[in-house]
């Protein structure tokens, strides 16, 4: 069946060790790219492929996340708030920590992943069969900044069968744009190994029953930014890729609170 989701889980629990310490130990979301927190970025550019719906697992420093969404006004955004105390394990962890918040289909991003809203968009309104994942990936593989961090997939036709960052061969990467279905929580449970399970680990299994398939997308571009190098990066590419976006357009419409 066709669906359109409204509803986005992101995930800004981590402590983002490979970034933050360059940055007075503030929580990874609230990094800035281009003047504004990651956070901003990937909430405005899901609000402007159609979502209006948010549930934000945080953990660490979650306090000063919230502070900072509280301070600003963000017409059309309304956030359900989901307190993660185990943020020290792996991200399947906050997935699950989100579950009961959440209903079928919604979409799944990082938030320390941008993206184009035509992305998200054209991910939503794939059909989603009962208990599926689709994610989305990117097969320009030439393309991609930092080769040996980004999580690789490897596809059978439009399934996918593989997923890590160490798997050969691969023939496409890992955007961390994912429109999911409740088998996910179903999958990370079976994935569960001495109270702790990552993202990756749920997709795995999701894979192995051949319920994880792939969205190619295009030409489209995002880009992950997990340390001070993607980072330098990204700023880099922003102009390019990115500025010209109507994420551009909102990103100077948000103001602060009264």
């Amino acid at each position: 069946m066709k669906v359109l989701s409204n509803q986005c889980l992101i995930l800004a629990a981590g402590n983002g060790r490979r970034l933050i310490p360059q940055y007075g130990g503030i929580p990874k979301p609230l990094v800035r790219l281009r003047g504004r927190p990651l956070l901003e970025h990937v909430l405005l550019a899901a609000k402007n492929a159609g979502i209006d719906e948010f549930v934000i697992v945080v953990g660490y420093r979650g306090e000063m996340i919230r502070h900072w969404f509280d301070e600003r006004s963000f017409n059309g955004i309304n956030v359900t708030w989901v307190e993660n105390a185990d943020y020290h394990k792996d991200n399947g962890i906050s997935v699950l920590k989100a579950r009961e918040q959440l209903h079928d289909p919604f979409l799944l991003l990082m938030a320390d992943h941008i993206f184009e809203p035509s992305t998200a968009r054209a991910l939503m309104n794939q059909r989603l069969a009962e208990g599926d994942v689709i994610l989305g990936v990117d097969p320009k593989i030439d393309r991609v900044f930092d080769l040996d961090d980004a999580t690789k997939v490897k596809r059978d036709g439009n399934h996918i069968v593989h997923i890590g960052k160490e798997i050969a061969p691969y023939d496409a990467l890992d955007t961390g744009m994912f429109l999911c279905s409740s088998g996910l929580f179903d999958a990370l449970d079976s994935a569960m190994k001495n109270g702790t399970c990552s993202l990756s680990d749920g997709m795995r299994k999701m894979g192995r029953d051949s319920k994880l398939r792939a969205f190619d997308i295009g030409d489209a571009h995002w880009q992950d930014v997990d340390t001070p190098e993607a980072l330098a990066y990204a700023e880099t590419i922003f102009d390019r890729h990115f500025s010209r976006s109507f994420v551009a357009e909102e990103l100077g419409r948000v103001q602060y609170a009264a």
